[in-house]
């Protein structure tokens, strides 16, 4: 299966605010998208998470766009749209020292994110997809794909608005 990973634009958010789930808006997704089509196979599905800064994105590549809830983004639970600075420093080094397992309050683990990739995964049965979503999404699916140790694919880095290929073994 021929995968393409897209990255939501760069959202119109506060720098320095923590955000997952927080549904805001982007920049303009109309020129990434005429960018990004050129890179891709006519005819090719798109699946976005319903989140607004990738479903904009995805409905410009293509108005019949599909949207998946388990495309989401990690859901930060309490901690959405605080300052970075102003969250409880012990929490964040809780978080730090089990990043798999760790609830933020009210929110979602990267295992729970990852389980639920997971099963968006197993579900597709087509041979070619573009996935407009999320940096976490993207490290899940791609770690998941590349049978990558959490050490590796929790650290992997997608800029906004790219796009990555990967051919998936059926």
């Amino acid at each position: 299966m021929q995968v393409f990973l897209i990255r939501h634009p760069r959202p119109l958010i506060e720098p320095g605010l923590c955000y997952g789930r927080l549904d805001v808006d982007c920049e303009d997704p109309q020129p990434i998208a005429a960018r990004l089509k050129m890179r891709l196979p006519p005819d090719t599905p798109i699946i976005a998470s319903p989140l607004r800064r990738a479903r904009r994105l995805a409905e410009a590549l293509d108005p019949q766009t599909r949207i998946d809830e388990r495309l989401s983004e990690i859901d930060f639970g309490d901690w959405e749209g605080q300052p970075w600075n102003d969250i409880d420093h012990q929490a964040l080094d809780r978080w730090a020292a089990d990043v798999l397992h760790f609830v933020p309050p009210g929110g979602e683990s990267v295992a729970g994110l990852r389980e639920r990739v997971i099963d968006f995964a197993c579900s597709l049965k087509i041979p070619r997809v573009a996935i407009v979503s999320h940096a976490g999404v993207m490290r899940a699916l791609f770690g998941h794909w590349r049978q990558l140790p959490a050490s590796e694919w929790t650290q992997l880095k997608f800029d906004f608005a790219s796009i990555t290929k990967i051919e998936v073994a059926r």
